[in-house]
């Protein structure tokens, strides 16, 4: 039960929020959480989950204060684990270190804790208010949330265009639309997450080796939607299967000769039902999340994203804009796909963020989509 917080609450919390969003990319699937131990108005020790099978949070911050933490509030953006994962128990931390009171911004909704862990805190005496925060708490570990609740990943969408919506000229020519600090953001995105998927026509026309440059906290599977498995073996995603895996997504009835050539490449072939031809979007993020991978980046080309689109995938969207115009009927948008009748029917953007980088700008946004009808 949340209590009514006071001003000083709400800051601290905002820390441990902050705190938490250093370990994005760096400790999925598990969930993003800072913790922040106050004495007498002051803190005195701070920590955020740093890495995947690292210590929690709590123990970080609770370590930071050292005996300062008896009788202290632990402000914590999660509901402190009670359970033996990769690390103890965080309430076990808890207890020993003597803490007086845990604010939590929300409950953890993982079955083996579930409330668990601040009953147990409650029954030892503690006080301990949810809620207070929380639904930055929940922005802030939408990927977490979604993988646990729905089982798929959490989807990022990305493209790069001109004002009037081309990602190329009507020759085909597409290198490079955006600058170089756009390109740069873009690799940054690519390092946090788990998989990079475009589609048979964007390798065939660009060749691209879908790494992050520099590299980040993470390196990325690539994911290839090729329906009739055409991926070159000569193509640079074939070449370092080795150092950087590649899944091939295939129409299940794709030719086992081509599908066997491509595993003698190094890739993996999965064949999916298909859907309008190209392997099925929500086949796809089904084995994705049963592989627990947590953010997967939609890169294009244009059907792709329409498909994604069309099929309600898309939790969030970066489009990095050049202040160019290129027309030409035949130049291709961001994305294809079936499209929308009525207006009504639209995905929608919330929480919109607009940044320039360079001569570029960047537009980045929570996608909202609409309730079926």
């Amino acid at each position: 039960m949340l209590e009514i917080m006071s001003a000083a609450d709400e800051s601290w919390m905002q820390r441990a929020l902050e705190l938490a969003e250093r370990g994005r990319g760096a400790v999925e699937p598990n969930p993003l959480v800072g913790a922040v131990v106050v004495r007498d108005g002051v803190a005195v020790g701070e920590g955020w989950h740093e890495r995947f099978g690292g210590p929690h949070a709590e123990v970080v911050a609770l370590a930071a204060a050292g005996a300062a933490a008896r009788g202290a509030t632990l402000y914590v953006t999660l509901e402190p684990c009670c359970h033996h994962g990769k690390t103890p128990p965080c309430t076990d931390a808890i207890l020993h270190a003597g803490i007086g009171r845990v604010v939590a911004a929300m409950a953890d909704p993982f079955p083996q804790v579930a409330g668990q862990g601040a009953a147990l805190l409650r029954q030892r005496g503690l006080v301990v208010d949810v809620g207070l925060l929380e639904a930055g708490a929940r922005r802030l570990n939408a990927p977490y949330l979604k993988l646990l609740t729905v089982g798929r990943p959490y989807v990022h969408a990305k493209w790069a265009m001109t004002l009037d919506g081309k990602i190329a000229t009507c020759a085909g020519e597409s290198k490079w639309i955006t600058g170089e600090a756009a390109r740069r953001r873009a690799h940054e995105i690519r390092g946090r997450v788990d998989a990079i998927v475009v589609g048979i026509g964007t390798v065939l026309a660009d060749d691209p080796e879908l790494t992050a440059r520099p590299a980040g906290p993470r390196t990325a599977l690539r994911v290839v939607l090729d329906s009739r498995a055409r991926l070159p073996a000569g193509s640079r995603l074939a070449a370092n299967t080795a150092a950087v895996p590649v899944l091939v997504a295939v129409a299940d009835r794709a030719d086992p000769a081509d599908q066997g050539r491509l595993r003698e490449c190094g890739c993996e072939v999965l064949p999916l039902p298909a859907e309008a031809g190209r392997p099925a979007v929500n086949a796809l993020l089904d084995e994705l999340g049963r592989r627990r991978l947590t953010n997967v980046l939609v890169e294009g080309g244009a059907e792709v994203l329409g498909s994604f689109l069309d099929a309600r995938a898309v939790d969030e969207v970066h489009i990095f804009m050049a202040p160019r115009l290129v027309g030409g009927a035949r130049a291709p948008t961001a994305v294809a796909g079936q499209g929308i009748a009525r207006l009504a029917d639209a995905v929608c953007a919330a929480e919109v963020s607009v940044e320039t980088l360079g001569q570029d700008v960047y537009v980045h946004g929570r996608v909202s989509t609409p309730p079926a009808v």
